[in-house]
């Protein structure tokens, strides 16, 4: 096995993704902060790594790997003792695959980075009341995921969940999850916060992500 170097920092969604499948295969890595304030993600040893400068960034043996959906799916293939995280049966996959690239596309991009880039990096402190709709109706669609499963993706945990938890324990900033109107997704997230390794690998990070963007005391307008 190689050396493994995670990239990236605790309150980003997709790095703490990546820490969750770390922890969940139990593998040794390093992990190395990278401070976006800073802007040391646009340096040139950092583009020579992933010229894309995103966080997560996964070094492996030399070999760099970056956005944490192929990260995740990379760690499960090679180094999972079993399939059950991402499974090697095509139909099982592809609801795991149509789960992340939801939470890709819809949570995460469309509706958590949409807000967070303009409020953490260019202070617009104003956010649409449009957009806190669309999470919401989010939440419907993650509900609707749930319906017959107690996992996102059927009846045991994939990277599909732990990819999932990280935005959606973002996205509650703006709009919390209102349990009568959504108890299988609150009754998942329960579930997710009782993985021994949930607190270190996504609930503290999750937790600074939410008191950055209120400090920002943001406002929210028609």
């Amino acid at each position: 096995m190689g050396k493994l170097v995670l990239y990236g920092l605790d309150p980003s969604p997709p790095v703490r993704a990546c820490l969750l499948t770390l922890k969940a295969l139990n593998l040794p890595y390093e992990y190395k902060v990278v401070n976006l304030m800073a802007k040391e993600h646009l340096s040139e040893e950092y583009l020579k790594k992933n010229p894309q400068h995103t966080v997560p960034t996964l070094e492996d043996d030399g070999h760099f790997i970056w956005d944490s959906h192929a990260i995740i799916a990379y760690l499960v293939s090679k180094y999972g003792k079993d399939d059950s995280l991402y499974p090697k049966d095509l139909l099982k996959r592809a609801v795991v695959d149509q789960r992340m690239y939801f939470e890709a596309g819809v949570l995460f991009q469309g509706g958590l980075r949409n807000i967070t880039a303009p409020l953490l990096f260019r202070n617009q402190t104003q956010i649409s009341q449009h957009q806190i709709d669309a999470i919401v109706e989010s939440y419907g669609f993650l509900e609707s995921f749930l319906k017959d499963h107690k996992y996102m993706a059927g009846d045991h945990l994939t990277i599909a969940d732990l990819s999932i938890v990280t935005t959606v324990t973002s996205l509650v900033a703006f709009a919390e999850i209102d349990a009568s109107k959504f108890p299988k997704l609150s009754a998942w997230l329960k579930s997710m916060e009782t993985l021994p390794y949930y607190e270190e690998a996504n609930g503290a990070g999750a937790k600074q992500l939410v008191a950055m963007v209120k400090s920002k005391n943001f406002t929210i307008v028609p």
